[in-house]
């Protein structure tokens, strides 16, 4: 159970929330991953590979590679907002708008990950990512809000 001092702040609780399914989402792409390589026999390493009949599936594959590029979507953008989320919490802001921030964010990358792996039709993705971005760049212009009279 959560501490009694942690249960007071709901907007923590919210982002805790929030961020862990994200960090499942990123398990899932792993998996995904995974689970492409096998399927298409397309191995970054040679012990790999001959585990799974051979150095000639030592190889790159297409679907592979869009599964990599969405996981590293993810990090460069999930990570940044793991850090904004954090410090954003700890401002004591509104827990309806914090949770607003979050919502818009997670679903952002949810949708952006099923545009990626799904190859849906343009401008899906970039919509998806366009909409993740807005409550990132809030929350950064209020931490810096906050924090330029220490500066």
């Amino acid at each position: 159970t959560c501490s009694p001092k942690m249960m007071e702040n709901e907007v923590f609780l919210s982002f805790t929330f929030y961020s862990t399914i994200l960090i499942l989402k990123m398990y899932a792409v792993a998996i995904i991953t995974g689970q492409v390589r096998l399927r298409k026999k397309a191995f970054a390493n040679p012990e790999d590979a001959l585990r799974n009949g051979g150095l000639q599936f030592c190889r790159e594959d297409p679907d592979v590679e869009r599964c990599r590029r969405a996981h590293r979507n993810d990090m460069e953008n999930i990570f940044p907002f793991l850090f904004l989320g954090a410090i954003y919490s700890l401002l004591d802001p509104s827990p309806t708008v914090a949770r607003i921030h979050f919502l818009i964010f997670c679903v952002g990358r949810i949708v952006h990950t099923i545009a990626y792996l799904l190859q849906l039709r343009a401008p899906t993705r970039s919509l998806a990512y366009s909409l993740a971005q807005l409550p990132c760049f809030s929350m950064a212009l209020q931490i810096l809000l906050a924090t330029t009279p220490y500066w």
